[in-house]
């Protein structure tokens, strides 16, 4: 073994390759030039392989990759070496290198092929994008979804909270309306009695000027409870068709010397309106109440707007009282059709204008609700049906005939059952 070792590394009966060249310069410098390039890119790979490998620690197969450095490393070593044999013979060095770079190619091929199923697997650059496009498009559908679900969301909260207030005022309907009944009846029989007794007091009795102070007193309280009663729908009504357009065009000259100078009054009224069946008084009183509260709500002056739309589906229209005035914040809009809730100064309003408006809507079939815009101030919408539903007077009971000269009371009986 060592005597094949020492024969393996003699050079001395051994020529240099150049001498097969002839020394022919021409041959020498090109095997000299082609042998440099090819070792200089031979070595140059490794570093870049290495390089890339070192920075990309998460690239699968990542031993792969020094595996192949480590074989072209000894690919370029066996290009300088037919450089150094071509002036000195050491063939036995020659062909050491050459057996490394065999054995690491050898090595390199074989765990080539033996990766080679798992490195099919790998997705390709074409399926990545693909899966990359589908994975945008369930992200973009996904966001949709949110975007419907959390407007459902919203939409089903509204919903609640209009069920929510619409039970409310349902209620408060119910417990008004009861009191409202019960204690109207009372002042019928209080204003009777005192009718009854005016009657029978001398002329020249100072007890004349009380009783009329007490007289006054009923007729407003009779007047708060005609209100509470529109609020809770048992008003007595007396619809008929009726031309909103021309209705508003008529009271228009009276609304404008209520709402003074300093407010300009405009009209928008949308023609071949349906007439409805409605109480053009109950109408009237309804819309000057808004026009009230909107000249309040305008101390500097502004504009106040009639204005009359057919609603989408054709089967009736709305009635829109606008102003340009301070607006309502939303806290004091939800409570603003309920009874005796007021922002205005102790003793400047009962708080019971909207929600006579609030109940004379509801009766009639229609509904009374605020529209939410961009422009500044407030805006009271009624829609009414085309076809409202016959409202039926409340029954009344008739004055005894035996009480001649007795004076009507102001607000009729409601019989109501219970």
């Amino acid at each position: 073994m060592l005597e094949l070792l020492r024969r393996l590394w003699e050079v001395e009966n051994l020529s240099p390759h150049g001498i097969c060249l002839l020394w022919r310069p021409e041959l020498i410098w090109t095997h000299v030039v082609s042998d440099s390039l090819i070792a200089f890119a031979y070595f140059s790979i490794p570093v870049g392989l290495a390089y890339f490998v070192s920075r990309r620690r998460d690239v699968a197969f990542g031993w792969m990759f020094w595996s192949f450095a480590v074989f072209i490393t000894a690919c370029g070593a066996t290009h300088l070496m037919a450089i150094w044999t071509l002036w000195v013979p050491d063939y036995g060095l020659e062909a050491a290198v050459k057996l490394i770079t065999g054995m690491a190619s050898i090595g390199t091929a074989v765990a080539l092929w033996v990766l080679m199923p798992k490195a099919l697997t790998l997705p390709s650059p074409t399926q990545l994008r693909q899966a990359n496009e589908a994975l945008q498009a369930r992200i973009a559908e996904r966001d949709a979804a949110l975007v419907a679900l959390e407007a459902a969301n919203a939409e089903r909260a509204r919903a609640e909270e209009a069920l929510r207030q619409s039970q409310k005022m349902e209620a408060i309907g119910q417990l008004t309306g009861g009191v409202a009944h019960d204690f109207n009846n009372l002042l019928n029989v209080v204003l009777l009695n005192l009718d009854r007794v005016e009657r029978g007091l001398p002329e020249a009795s100072p007890l004349r000027t009380r009783l009329r102070d007490a007289v006054k007193g009923a007729e407003r309280a009779a007047t708060m409870t005609h209100k509470l009663l529109a609020f809770a729908r048992r008003q007595p009504l007396s619809p008929v068709s009726t031309d909103v357009n021309a209705q508003i065009a008529s009271f228009a000259e009276f609304l404008r010397g209520t709402i003074g100078p300093r407010i300009r009054l405009e009209t928008d009224l949308a023609p071949n309106l349906p007439r409805v069946n409605i109480d053009p008084n109950q109408f009237e009183s309804a819309i000057l109440n808004l026009a009230v509260n909107a000249r309040d709500a305008m101390p500097e002056g502004g504009t106040l707007t009639l204005a009359t739309r057919p609603l989408p589906e054709g089967d009736g229209f709305a009635v829109e009282v606008s102003d340009t005035g301070i607006g309502m914040a939303p806290e004091v809009e939800a409570r603003a059709f309920e009874p005796f809730f007021t922002t205005k100064p102790l003793g400047q309003g009962t708080g019971l204008g909207l929600s006579q408006v609030f109940g004379f809507a509801q009766q009639s079939g229609g509904s009374a609700a605020f529209v939410r815009s961009g422009r500044p101030g407030t805006t009271v919408r009624l829609t009414f049906p085309a076809k409202a539903p016959a409202v039926s007077r409340p029954a009344v009971r008739p004055v005894p005939a035996t009480e001649p000269g007795l004076a009507p009371p102001l607000l009729p009986p409601v019989a109501v059952a219970g």
